[in-house]
């Protein structure tokens, strides 16, 4: 097999302060380990997976997160017999970003979760390619590789629509956020389409904020809200360059107040399906 010099790019690097890093650079050991006991150079190696020589050493060293059909390929060049494969489940978590794998945690937690957003569609409604465009347009840019990896992080966020027992999810979004064509016309028609398939799920509710309504709670920016079976809550708030964790009781009973003032000011989650279901007539 040839070396595939593109296979590289999509490979993705370590944060410096991610404490995911002591698993990657555990699971680079291994394969070095391996291919140096099958008597390969790393060169070697990388022409039978059909990998470059930079990218193996980069693996090895703990530097660069494996796709699983690295190590899949690893493991059958190296007749490793499964041992290499396996470390798929423990490679998974930490291709993601820190504060996304946190975010995605709780969430999968939470037995509720309420969101409110202004600028964009939230993550957990958003098309692929509608997630793609917003990293895009970020500035400063982001390379290729951090698009990827923030986007395959984002749709690994959805899982949440398939959790046992069933998550209630309600999302109130500013009417700007279904009118604004970001990515271009084809994918917001895509992206509404979206809206409307998940708004029918039973545990969905979507709620549009009109642009018209003269009051309105939420002029203090979007946030999250996750209650977790024990009864506890917590809140979550992303800005411009940060994101944090809300747990005082106090402050979370503030965001739940301003929550349900909030939805109780947008239109019902059917006023809204027939809001979107127009909008996306109108494109």
């Amino acid at each position: 097999m040839g070396v595939n010099v593109g296979t590289e790019e999509p490979e993705w690097g370590v944060e410096p302060d991610d404490d995911a890093g002591a698993v990657i650079a555990a699971v680079g050991r291994q394969i070095r380990l391996w291919r140096e006991a099958a008597g390969l150079r790393a060169a070697e190696l990388g022409e039978a997976i059909g990998y470059g020589e930079n990218l193996v050493y980069k693996v090895e060293a703990g530097t660069r997160i494996p796709k699983p059909e690295f190590l899949d390929r690893t493991d059958e060049a190296l007749g490793a017999g499964g041992k290499i494969a396996a470390m798929k489940q423990d490679v998974a978590e930490a291709r993601y970003p820190k504060k996304v794998r946190d975010l995605a945690k709780l969430e999968a937690e939470a037995v509720e979760l309420g969101a409110y957003d202004n600028h964009n569609l939230n993550g957990l409604l958003q098309t692929e390619e509608y997630a793609r465009a917003l990293y895009e347009m970020r500035r400063p840019s982001f390379v290729p590789d951090e698009i990827n990896r923030y986007v395959a992080a984002r749709m690994a966020r959805q899982e949440v629509f398939e959790r046992r027992p069933l998550t209630m999810l309600t999302f109130v979004q500013e009417e700007a956020t279904i009118r604004r064509p970001l990515g271009g016309r084809e994918v917001m028609r895509r992206q509404l389409e979206r809206l409307l398939e998940v708004g029918q799920l039973r545990n969905v509710e979507i709620q549009v904020m009109p642009m018209d309504r003269e009051d309105h709670a939420g002029m203090g920016g979007q946030f999250h809200l996750l209650k977790f079976d024990d009864g506890t809550s917590l809140g979550h708030w992303e800005g411009q360059l940060s994101s944090s964790l809300v747990s005082d009781a106090k402050k979370v009973r503030i965001i739940e107040m301003r929550y349900g003032i909030i939805r109780a000011q947008a239109l019902t989650p059917r006023e809204s399906l027939a809001f979107i279901e127009k909008a996306l007539g109108e494109r």
